[in-house]
């Protein structure tokens, strides 16, 4: 019995650990303020497509809630919600009125985007960032203390970055038969042919290079749940990886994760860039004016 109550103690604990507010208070601004980028200009299809919702099929959540259908007038009110409570949100005012009201637009707006025939995976973490965040109140830039419901909010965010990954090589397991079918195949170099850049076609030449990557890549997308026991160096060396990957794929084919890149920012001590900050600003403020010749 002690046993099973270490353990759930254990995974209580892991769940539950306190996150200082200061790092709230910047991821907070980071996540609102790509919000306002995001429907702009990567998920900017919705009031477009609000013209023609005969072509809208929502997804299994679109279809199972009593979601409205889309209209031009109700695309570009949550554009509007979103982009005011966003801008609220990322001040640190009202976090959780404001919090809520963009997670409620934010998610029709998402379930919108996604009813025209494409689904973006990357978007999983970003969404669960803004469900959560106003689940822990107030979080000033300044505050020394921590909190255990800023811990769970921040774990969410961290274990969806996470499954978007994991999940995408189950994907690969299951469409192909088996991980190797899909590590052998020819993906990158059907990828390349199709929309690669030249910074990256030469690759096709080497077919066994290509192959490699994608070993590499189905790899550490079934690894990549250690990242979350990950600490230290180890932690950022993860990061920098997964990150990088991304940077790999943007310049091979033009394909970013921005959406899930910014949620990777849940894994680092965000609150360190607060005294950079001032410490900047300060200098700033000191600097001696600069004498014109007239003067």
């Amino acid at each position: 019995m002690s046993r099973l109550s270490d353990t759930a103690h254990a995974v209580v604990g892991w769940w539950l650990r306190p996150v200082p507010l200061a790092r709230v208070a910047v991821l907070r601004v980071g996540i609102y303020l790509f919000l306002l980028y995001d429907i702009f200009a990567l998920t900017n299809d919705v009031v477009p497509m609000a013209h023609a919702p005969e072509f809208y099929q929502p997804t299994w959540i679109g279809r199972t809630l009593p979601l409205p259908e889309p209209s031009v007038p109700l695309a570009q009110t949550l554009q509007i919600v979103i982009v005011v409570g966003a801008l609220v949100a990322a001040t640190g005012l009202l976090p959780r009125v404001a919090g809520w009201i963009v997670a409620v637009a934010y998610f029709q707006w998402m379930v919108f985007s996604q009813g025209y025939g494409y689904v973006s995976h990357d978007h999983l973490a970003l969404m669960v960032a803004v469900t959560v965040l106003p689940t822990i109140g107030p979080a000033r830039f300044t505050e020394r203390d921590s909190s255990e419901a800023a811990g769970w909010a921040f774990r969410c965010i961290q274990v969806a970055t996470i499954a978007t990954y994991f999940a995408s090589a189950v994907v690969k397991w299951v469409r192909s038969g088996s991980p190797a079918a899909w590590a052998n195949g020819a993906v990158f170099i059907w990828a390349l042919i199709r929309r690669g850049s030249d910074l990256f076609r030469w690759t096709t030449d080497y077919p066994w290079l290509l192959i490699i990557a994608q070993w590499g890549l189905i790899t550490i997308e079934f690894l990549s749940p250690v990242v979350l026991w990950l600490k230290g160096k180890a932690l950022y060396l993860a990061v920098v990886t997964f990150i990088g990957f991304h940077l790999m794929t943007y310049l091979a084919l033009g394909i970013h994760f921005l959406a899930t890149v910014i949620c990777w920012l849940a894994f680092l001590p965000l609150e360190r860039l607060v005294p950079l900050t001032q410490r900047a600003l300060s200098g700033l403020r000191r600097r001696p004016p600069v004498q014109t010749a007239a003067s």
